[in-house]
């Protein structure tokens, strides 16, 4: 992955976001999707810095209080008061309800139900707070600072412990009716088995998140708890990741004609681990399930903004709000 500094800053100094968006510092944070993860930006000397720690639970007293305690010290290393300080972005790896500014729940974890983390926040730093889930910040990451900056519709799907998607479009993220645009992956895929018809068929996220790979392999012989080995030389792994590209173009192709995007951008560490060789697998069996009915070739690209990217997308949010 790049270092994203000067993608970051180069952005800043051509201040997008209005008025407010050329003073004061900015500090994002991502709780709990890649560990504890801060982010600071000075709107007016167009800086980045970041910083990072593992908690050792996920409880909610321990990753919040744990992010909040890394906001004072990056706060305090680089000299910036809370007088400073004009907004806070936080991202949860979770279901969401944005206007609320909850966590609605943890997918590994109980005890975050209706959890108030937007007022968390803003009692601890005594500024604006604005949340939304890691997917759809990742997004908005990659649209306002990394592969997307040049793009006003964007798709992002994020491939790792879970599977969601989020929507950038006309230059803003996309929440649909209820705020849960973009959770691809409980939707399931293919029809009812008709000699089960009983049994649903399985979510996007129950074939190509981590587990569903990994449980796919040992239903093709490969016992293993290593996604490295899910993208090996191994014949059943190679089936497997055979099977989750024709899964992903399928769907992709399907998003594509429904948005419109100008690009997609894949994420997630299974992405990661797939690399460049999964990435590309996939665009051209999208292309190919496309066929004719796209007269331009649409992007699809690896996230380049790596473990820092809920906390940048936690920083583009805060600025967005501030152009409103």
């Amino acid at each position: 992955m790049l270092d994203p500094t000067p993608l970051i800053q180069e952005r800043l100094s051509q201040n997008r976001w209005g008025l407010l968006g050329g003073q004061g510092c900015v500090l994002g944070f991502d709780v709990g999707s890649y560990g504890l993860r801060a982010a600071l930006v000075d709107l007016s000397r167009h800086t980045y810095v970041s910083a990072h720690r593992e908690p050792e639970r996920e409880t909610p007293q321990e990753l919040v209080g744990g992010a909040i305690d890394l906001g004072n010290e990056i706060l305090t290393m680089h000299g910036v008061t809370s007088a400073h300080l004009v907004r806070v972005g936080a991202g949860f790896g979770g279901p969401v309800d944005v206007r609320q500014g909850i966590v609605l729940l943890s997918p590994r974890m109980s005890g975050w139900e209706r959890y108030p983390l937007r007022e968390a926040f803003e009692n601890a730093f005594g500024a604006t707070c604005l949340v939304d889930n890691d997917a759809n910040l990742i997004a908005l990451a990659e649209a306002t600072f990394g592969v997307g900056r040049d793009t006003q519709h964007m798709v992002y799907i994020h491939l790792s412990t879970g599977v969601g998607a989020g929507l950038v479009l006309d230059g803003r993220l996309y929440h649909g009716a209820t705020t849960t645009a973009g959770e691809i992956g409980h939707a399931v895929v293919g029809p009812v088995d008709p000699t089960r018809p009983g049994e649903r068929p399985k979510t996007l996220e129950e074939h190509v998140s981590i587990k569903g790979l990994l449980n796919r392999a040992a239903e093709l012989g490969l016992h293993t708890n290593l996604l490295s080995d899910i993208f090996s030389d191994h014949p059943a792994a190679q089936q497997v990741v055979a099977e989750a590209i024709d899964i992903l173009a399928v769907r992709i192709a399907q998003i594509v004609a429904l948005i419109d995007p100008q690009m997609v951008v894949i994420g997630g560490v299974v992405a990661r681990n797939g690399g460049d060789m999964f990435i590309n697998a996939i665009r051209e069996r999208m292309h190919m399930y496309i066929g004719q009915m796209v007269e331009r070739p649409v992007q699809v690209v690896g996230a380049v903004l790596g473990p820092d990217s809920v906390a940048i997308g936690a920083v583009a949010l805060a600025l967005e709000s501030m152009r409103d």
